[in-house]
This record gives C-alpha cells, structure tokens and sequence, in this order.
C-alpha cells in the first residue's frame, strides 16, 4: 500500500510531465479502436444489406461466378424463364420471381454526366421485383411501367439533383437507351454508396440480357414452417442436383460478405500497422519521460532506499506509474477511438458512401484491446527506466542529483547497435542482389528491421559526431547561444538518441516510399516512352461497348484504331503439361505491334497475328520447353479448343503486357461464338501525320457521350500515374503522420522535461546576463538539432531501403532508380520546423521562470 501511496503522490505531483506521454497513448489507441469501430461498422452495414437484399433461396446459372456478369463478355449470365415455373411447382415454394441485374451499365443525364457513385460503388440496373421492395420503399411517383420509364434510388437523385420526368440514357453491352424517371425509391437500410435504377422486366430483360425470356436469377420465398435448406433440398430436386447454383439467403449473404471482408481486411490491417507505427515511435516516448523522471527523483530515490525501501519497491514504483498512465490514456484513447471511426464514417458520407450512425458497432473486444495494449505498451517501456531506478544506490543518489553514465554499458551498447547494423545493411545488400525477388523481399524485410534496431540502439553513439557536424554547419551562425544548445543536445546522447528516433522511424518510411514511388513513376514513364508507339489511349473502369467502339474507329483524323480484347483460356504445352491458375490471352489487331512495341526473344509478332497463330511470353517458354514453331493446345472459355502454333516468343523483362500471350482477333473469333467474343479492354489509335491535335480535340468530342471511358495521349497517361502514385502516397502519409505527431509529442516533453531539469543551471545564466530572448533562442536551436538529427538518420536509412526495393523492382521492370530529392531536402528542412514548433512551449516557460526562485532550487 505504502509503494501504491508514493506511486500516486509521485504521478499527480508531475502529471504535466506525464501529459505528453498520456497523449501519446491516447492517439495510438484511438487509432487501434478507431480503425476496428470504423470497419466493424462498416461490416455491419454491409451484413444488413446483404441480410435484407438477399431472398430466402437464389438459383442462378450454374456457371454465374462471384460477379453477376460473365468477366469477358461482360454480359450477365442468365437462365431460362420457363425455370421459374418449374421452381414455383417445387414443394415449400410460397413465391419465386425471376430478376435481372446487371453491375456492367453506366448511366447518364441529358447533359452525358455519369450518374454513378463518386465512392467507387457501384452502378447496378435490373427489374423492379417484389424482393427490392423488401428493402426499397417509393417515395416519389411509380414504379417502371413500359420502355419508357426508369426509377432512381433516392441518394443518386438527391446526389445530382434529378427528379421527376428527367430523363435517363442507360448504356451496356447490348446499347443505349433512354427512358423518363417514373419514381424514386429510397432505401430501409443503409446504401453504402451503390446507385440503383429500376426498369420494367422486359426492359430489363431485352437491354441488360440481350433478349427476352430470360433473367439472371431467381429469388424464392420459403412458404411459413419451411426452412430455407430444406427450401433449397426441394429447389434442387425439382431442377436436378447440379443444374442450376442454389445458394440460402445465408450463403448468398456469406459469398457477398466475403468479396467485401476481403477488401476490408486489407484497409483494416494496413491502418492497424501504421497503428504500430505509432505505438513503437510511443515507446521511445514513454522511455525518454520516465528515464528523466528518475534521473530527476534521483536524490528522492537515494534517500527512500536510505530509510529502507528495496530495489524491488522503487521499481515497483515506477511501474505503478507507468500502469496508472497506461490506464488514463488507453481509457481515454478508446473514447477518441469511437470519435475517430465516426469522423471516418463522416468523411466517408461526403465523399459518397452513406453510413449511417445507427449502425456503430463498437465489440467488447475493441475496448479490451485498446485497454490491453495501451497498458501492455506503456508498462514494458517504462521497465528499463524502472529497472534503473531500481539499482541506483542510496549513498550514490545522495551525493549526486542524477544517475552517473555507466561507460561500459554504453559501449556494449554501441557494439550491439554496430552489429546488428552491420548484418543489417549486409541483409539489404543481399536483397539487392539476390536472383529473384521472392528470396530478394525475405532480406529486404530483414534489412529494415535489422538496420532499424540498430540505429535505435547506435542512435546515442552517433549522436556526438551527427549533431556536431549539424551544428557546424546550422547552430554557429548563432554564436555563443548556438554553442550552448550544441553542448546541452550533446549533454545526454542517450536522451538525444532516443528522441531522434521516434523522429527517424516516421521519416525513414517516407523516404523509403518516397523513392519507391518516384522509382516507380520514372521507369514506368521509361518504358512509356520506348514501348508506347501510339497516339492516344482510351480506356474505362469497365470494358469498352460496341457502340463506342464503333464511334472511336468513326473519329476522323485517325491513321488507324487497334482494337485489344482479353478472353479466358486454359493452355496446354507440346509436352502435355496444362498451367495452373487462370490464364488468359490478348487478341487484338496487328496494328497492336507498332502501337505496343515488344521485344522478341524469337520470331516475329507478324507471324503471331497470323491465322491460327499465336506468341507467348519468354518465362512461360522457358518454363515449359517452348520454342517457336511449336504447337500449344488452347482451350477458349465458352468456346472450342484450337490448336496454335507460336509465331513469336516476347520477352518478359518489361512492365507494361508482362507475360501477354498475342493473337489476332480473327483467331479468337474463330473459335468463340460471337456473343462470347469479349468487349474491348482498352483501344489505342495513331493520328495522321501533322494532325494530332485535331485527332485527339475530335476524339474527345467523340466520347462526350460515353463519360465512362477517357481519352488520353501519352503525356496525359504519363500524369495520371503521376497522380495516382502520388494520392497513393499523400494518403500514407497522412497515416505516417501520427507517429510524426508522437514523435514531436516526445521532442516536447524531451525539452518541457530538460528545462525543468536545468531550472538552476538556467537561473545562473539568467543572472550573469542572458537575456530571456536569448534563453529561448537556446531552446529552441536545442529542440531544431535534435530533430535534424533524427530526421538526417530517417532519411538516410529510408533512402537505403528504397534503393533496395528498387533493385527488386528492377526484376519486374521498373529500372530506373529515381531519388526525390525535392522532397527530401524539404522532409529534412520541415524538420527544422518541426523542432521550432516542438520547443514553443518548453522555450516559452524556461524564459518565464523567476531568476531568484530558479537559483535555489536544488
């Protein structure tokens, strides 16, 4: 009770040291439970509307995948009418409806404006059923009565303002047609973001099918007492086991829920491991306060083992206070958490996925890991501090007000450092020569892990000679003020050491992607330029439309349009041997060689465009003993098996078509029918000679009416990788900015703690001369060192590994090794600021201390 009652005396009677740190836990747990709040919300959303939208039994195609459509035709699979009397004759059937649906369909207003979702959901067209009425309700109007009527769920009507009698064009596979919005219907439950538009069912079914006669499935309603499996049993038997894919309401629910998991498990754990981040830069922290705590205590310590308290009990001591302050904050960063998944799901409405509030879903075990590691955390990194205190002696404590360096542990210290860095950077020297990549990653992974641990541990020996040589260079223009803030920065080179790191840890992962992003960028603009032989580019986040396609070969000013389709095929080498996996072919026009210019190991890709010919990729060649000249048994997707002979062999050391296998359209078409035969994946077009600019202003006036696909020529594709790499990034650091946040949160105490340490020694300037003006300018050069320190470590170690993720990139083409330095000399620079930023407050108290007061403290 007695170490319960010190401890709490000792942790109330510096609770503004212990701020910081308290902060520092509370951030790392909130974004631990946030992130879980935010996607178990996000799950449960989604688990009601697959609950609420999915019938008591669904039969659709047998062949129907995870998609409603065939992923190459891009046309839904569907079944016979006549099936859904043949259901409702099946015993247990209280009702079964046929539906249409279709995901592959864009839909625009009178101005050719994409009414689809601005979140990335879907758009999704089919029939009016009384299964949507389940979970749909009209609010406006009616439901789709003939050709010419439409209904719009009421978050796409309200999203671009449209209303009754606006008119709608709908554009799929099958073509374009217009029709007058009848109703608007709004959800019972939560949308998260999908737009829905409704037709009658022979609308439906002859624009999104292709025909009448015919819908994509069925949605049975169990009669009252009947089970949905023995609902299913009795489908199956009425239609013969195997015929049609029956799924329960639950296991159409679970197939959905899956395709979502997956994609919410990856959001999950990537901000649970920049979490970590923040937890790991945390510890640093949390070490740093209780080690000058006890250095502070020292005299306090010596005098309460002088009067008999063990070992045992002063660590005991400290370690209470490390668990009270894991309490307070995890306690309080398990409510930030909850504020934080709100203001998440809030973003996440604005920019157009609807979640509603109803639906926070906060599990016991979010709090109960939040509570667990906020604690777990704090106690482990206040042990060595404790341990510390611990062993100090009581006569040692009582002669000196602080715990003497023991020279023989720092350089065990710095051997251990210099050796796990030495095996470190011999890990990444081996990544960055390894033969493949898989065995390249595994020491690449080892190398930062072994590089970071032992800068961490190095961090105080390199800290003598780093922050001489910055202050050389930054802090002697400030003359004698700039010599004292060398001197106290160099005062504790553990302290120094340790602060730094918290800052290398976030800096050295923005330099290391920082060039793997730009790395990325410029081979891939490399290979742009060597490779790309045409003009403009036009492609879409689906496939591209017959009709549009008809439109891009009718765009004048063109000297020619290659066509490019992806169909799916199983392959057979000469040796018998059949590859594993998904496979899959690229046909396309012989224009496609000039306009995607690919190096052959053998052959020539003229002779692969010929009829019943066909090239393969040099590490399928050689993996499976083909030259050219050979025969290789191709089986198409819905279509015949062929027999090809390789015209060409390409080589795979490239980026762009990796592996592609080439033919010509007429093959492909020769041996699938022609409602299989697969929409355009992308096209390509070369202007007339001086008339490019007019080729790509017609070619863009062309597409007007199809906003689902864009248009662009090489500079244009050139920056939209730029961007897409760069929101990529800006959006991981921005996660990276909490541990940057932690970290400066640690050069704040770091300092708030230094000042009080050294309130005599400040005093005793004070009263020789220095000026409160001067004291602070100290600070705050102190606090700008430090952190140039850490970030000149960060930046150096995530430069080295990004060079080295580079060479492994290097196997899948990206070559070109491009350092950012505009934005590293500006990573570094901000670091300067950030370490004006982090003294403000340490600076701002030290120059308002009373002189008297300060010389007599002890």
């Amino acid at each position: 009770m007695t170490v319960f009652k010190t401890s709490m005396r000792n942790f109330f009677a510096h609770k503004g040291r212990m701020a910081l740190s308290a902060i520092a836990v509370l951030l790392s747990v909130a974004f631990v439970c946030g992130t879980l709040v935010f996607t178990d919300t996000m799950n449960t959303t989604f688990d009601k509307l697959f609950a609420a939208t999915s019938p008591d039994v669904t039969v659709s195609p047998k062949t129907a995948g995870d998609g409603d459509e065939d992923p190459q035709s891009g046309k839904p699979d569907a079944l016979p009418a006549s099936v859904v009397d043949r259901v409702k004759s099946a015993e247990g059937v209280k009702s079964a409806e046929g539906a249409v649906m279709s995901m592959n369909v864009t839909v625009v207003d009178s101005e050719n404006e994409n009414m689809g979702s601005t979140s990335g959901g879907p758009t999704i067209a089919g029939n009016w059923t009384q299964n949507d009425a389940r979970t749909m309700e009209i609010t406006e109007g009616h439901s789709p009565r003939g050709p010419t009527d439409v209904m719009v769920d009421s978050d796409t009507a309200d999203k671009h303002g449209l209303k009754l009698g606006d008119e709608l064009r709908t554009i799929s596979v099958n073509g374009d047609f217009t029709a007058k919005i009848s109703g608007i219907a709004s959800f019972k439950v939560t949308n998260p973001g999908a737009s829905v538009v409704y037709f009658d069912t022979s609308t439906a079914q002859k624009q999104l099918l292709g025909k009448t006669g015919e819908f994509s499935q069925i949605a049975v309603t169990a009669a009252p007492g009947v089970t949905h499996e023995q609902l299913k049993k009795n489908v199956a038997a009425e239609l013969g086991a195997g015929t049609y894919k029956l799924q329960t309401q639950t296991e159409a629910a679970d197939a959905n829920r899956k395709d979502v998991g997956e994609f919410m498990d990856i959001i999950k754990y990537a901000m649970l491991g920049f979490a970590g981040i923040a937890f790991l830069v945390g510890i640093f922290l949390i070490i740093n306060t209780f080690s000058m705590l006890v250095a502070q205590r020292t005299r306090e310590i010596g005098l309460m083992r002088a009067i008999g308290s063990s070992r045992k009990q002063v660590n005991r001591s400290v370690l209470v206070e490390a668990t009270l302050l894991g309490v307070i904050g995890s306690i309080l960063g398990v409510g930030a958490g909850v504020g934080l998944a709100i203001g998440l799901m809030e973003l996440m409405s604005g920019m157009g996925m609807n979640l509603s509030t109803d639906d926070l879903t906060v599990k016991w075990t979010t709090p109960a890991i939040g509570l667990f590691l906020g604690i777990v955390v704090t106690v482990l990194a206040a042990y060595l501090p404790a341990r510390r205190a611990g062993k100090v002696s009581p006569m040692a404590a009582l002669r000196d007000a602080g715990t003497p360096a023991d020279g023989k542990a720092g350089l065990i210290r710095g051997l251990i450092g210099l050796v796990l860095t030495g095996t470190g950077v011999f890990a990444l020297y081996t990544a960055a020569t390894a033969d493949t990549a898989g065995d390249g990653s595994m020491w690449l992974g080892g190398g930062v892990v072994l590089t970071l641990i032992g800068f961490v541990i190095v961090g105080p020996v390199l800290a003598g000679g780093v922050v001489r040589v910055i202050s050389a260079l930054v802090l002697r223009l400030f003359g004698p003020v700039g010599r004292m803030a060398e001197r106290n920065a160099l005062r504790n080179p553990r302290r120094t050491g340790a602060t730094g790191a918290a800052l290398m840890i976030g800096l050295a992962l923005v330099a290391c992607l920082s060039v793997v992003g730009s790395s990325m960028v410029a081979s891939a603009t490399d290979e742009l330029d060597k490779s790309v032989g045409a003009d403009f580019i036009i492609q879409g986040q689906q496939r591209i439309v017959p009709q549009a396609e008809k439109a891009i070969q009718n765009s004048p000013d063109l000297e020619h349009v290659t066509r490019y389709k992806v169909a799916e095929v199983t392959m057979t080498a000469p040796n018998g041997k059949t590859e594993k996996g998904d496979s899959a072919v690229a046909a396309a026009d012989p224009t496609y060689a000039s306009d995607l210019r690919r190096e052959t190991t053998a052959g020539s890709l003229k002779d692969a465009y010929a009829a019943d010919s066909m090239s393969v990729g040099s590490d399928y060649a050689k993996d499976y003993g083909i030259k050219v000249g050979d025969t290789v048994t191709v089986a198409f997707k819905g279509g015949e098996t062929a027999k090809l002979k390789v015209g060409a062999i390409t080589s795979d050391d490239v980026t762009i078509d990796q592996g592609a296998r080439y033919m010509s359209i007429a093959t492909l078409e020769k041996y699938l029918p022609a409602d299989k035969v697969p929409p355009n994946m992308i096209m390509f077009a070369k202007a007339k000679d001086g008339q490019a600019e007019a080729a790509y202003a017609a070619l863009k006036d062309t597409l007007k009416q199809y906003p689902q696909y864009e248009v662009r020529d090489q500079t244009d594709f050139k920056e939209e990788l730029q961007n897409q790499v760069g929101q990529l990034l800006n959006m991981v650091y921005g996660l990276l900015a909490l541990a940057i946040i932690v970290a400066v949160l640690g050069v704040v105490n770091t300092l708030a703690l230094s000042v009080v340490e050294r309130t005599r020694e400040i005093g005793l300037m004070r009263a020789i001369g220095m000026s409160r003006r001067q004291l602070r300018r100290m600070i705050r050069l102190e606090s700008v060192v430090i952190a140039l320190f850490g970030a000149l470590l960060g930046l150096g170690l995530g430069m080295g590994w990004g060079a080295t993720a580079q060479r492994l990139l290097a196997m899948e083409g990206l070559e070109v090794l491009e350092i950012p330095w505009a934005t590293i000399i500006a990573v570094f620079i901000g670091s300067a600021f950030v370490g004006l930023l982090a003294a403000l407050i340490p600076a701002f108290r030290a120059g308002r201390m009373n002189v008297l007061n300060a010389i007599a403290t002890e």
